[in-house]
């Protein structure tokens, strides 16, 4: 049983990442803790960390 629920996971993650894009149209543009913008390249791989916290 638990084969056939990881095997079905796996196909469904098939599917999905087939159906995206393969790149992002347009600039990626988050706000820091100041509430400034921050733009991420396009031209190249990013890898960035996302923390929150809660108050």
């Amino acid at each position: 049983m638990k084969t056939r629920n990881i095997i079905i996971l796996l196909l469904i993650v098939l599917v999905l990442t087939a159906c995206g894009k393969t790149k992002l149209e347009g600039n990626m543009v988050l706000l820091n803790q100041d509430r400034e913008e921050v733009t991420f390249p396009q031209d190249k791989p990013t890898l960035f960390f996302f923390m929150t916290t809660y108050t």
